[in-house]
């Protein structure tokens, strides 16, 4: 395994200020956004694929600093009932697999999407219940008629671009944790797997290392972004971890993301390497931020400095009796 950021934490540099900072710090990888709802700053690939110079320069400006790129990144919802954003996002998908596959990078992260209830929606509709027995009739409708029709078609472009989709479980999307991501991969196709985020498993009342395990048995681990959440046990316990406040009402949340360590302890995230480990996970470990909480340069430094001691490197490791 190898530590490294989700680069779209430092928007407000260019490209190569952050690659140099990145370098600086100390990390081996970087995820780079390429559009969806992180935006591309740093990466636009439909005018890379325009001009092989471009893309070539952008993949030298990775590697002259020591760095590999673990994935690109256009987490968008190309299910969306609105047509124009559902062909923008899924744009973008196609467009970064494409570029992916010409600076040999093997992961696209991506969500699943949300549909509307029907033919006739205007917005989304994510269902967390199955009764009054409409509920369950949506999430079947949704699931059949654009959740798995959509996802075939796209195993079988990543299929032919030699790239993997790792989707990110996310409430708010038909995936949304370990059992819909699985049925997502034996639906539609092995090149999908998962993007795996701890903190949106945690306010879900989930056990990490036991989604790892599963994930791992079915091959279908494929990046892992380093994020925590802290629940407000006051908060929770008062009206539950169903939460539509905003991000930055922290006193007033049932829970809230946080940087790694600042949920969970150090005893949590051992626990959660050593499962990756024990599924035989070598990629990047991709710090993501979003603690309302702190500033970027101090949640980035404080991620990089709680798993620098807990992040084993592959190549480091020693079996001596093996």
């Amino acid at each position: 395994m190898k530590l490294g950021v989700f680069a779209v934490l430092f928007g407000k540099k260019s490209l190569e200020e952050a690659l140099d900072y990145i370098a600086e710090s100390g990390l081996k990888a970087v995820e780079i956004g390429t559009g969806g709802y992180v935006g591309n700053v740093h990466c636009q690939p439909a005018e890379l694929l325009e001009d092989e110079s471009k893309w070539k320069q952008f993949k030298q400006a990775v590697q002259s600093r020591g760095l590999e790129i673990s994935a690109l990144s256009c987490h968008g919802n190309p299910l969306h009932p609105n047509a124009d954003i559902a062909r923008k996002h899924h744009q973008a998908f196609q467009d970064t697999v494409r570029l992916a596959a010409k600076l040999e990078v093997e992961n696209v992260v991506t969500f699943s999407g949300c549909p509307g209830e029907s033919e006739y929606s205007l917005n989304p509709v994510w269902i967390t219940c199955p009764w009054p027995d409409d509920f369950s009739a949506v999430v079947k409708w949704q699931w059949e008629e654009k959740v798995i029709p959509y996802w075939r078609e796209q195993n079988e472009f990543l299929r032919q671009h030699g790239v993997r989709a790792a989707v990110e479980p996310h409430p708010g999307f038909a995936v949304y944790n370990t059992e819909t991501l699985l049925r997502l991969r034996e639906q539609c196709g092995e090149r999908i797997g998962a993007n795996f985020d701890p903190s949106h498993l945690f306010w879900q009342q989930m056990d990490p290392v036991v989604s790892i395990k599963q994930l791992g048995q079915a091959d279908a681990l494929y990046h892992f972004h380093a994020k925590d959440t802290a629940i407000d046990k006051q908060n929770a316990a008062a009206n539950g971890v169903l939460d539509t406040k905003s991000y930055r009402d922290t006193l007033n949340r049932s829970w809230i993301f946080r940087t790694v360590g600042y949920g969970h302890g150090e005893e949590t995230w051992r626990d959660i390497f050593s499962a990756l480990q024990a599924v035989g996970y070598d990629g990047a470990i991709s710090i993501e931020h979003e603690d309302a909480l702190m500033s970027v340069e101090e949640g980035f430094q404080k991620a990089v400095s709680f798993l620098r001691g807990l992040v084993i490197e592959e190549s480091n490791r020693d079996i001596w009796w093996a």
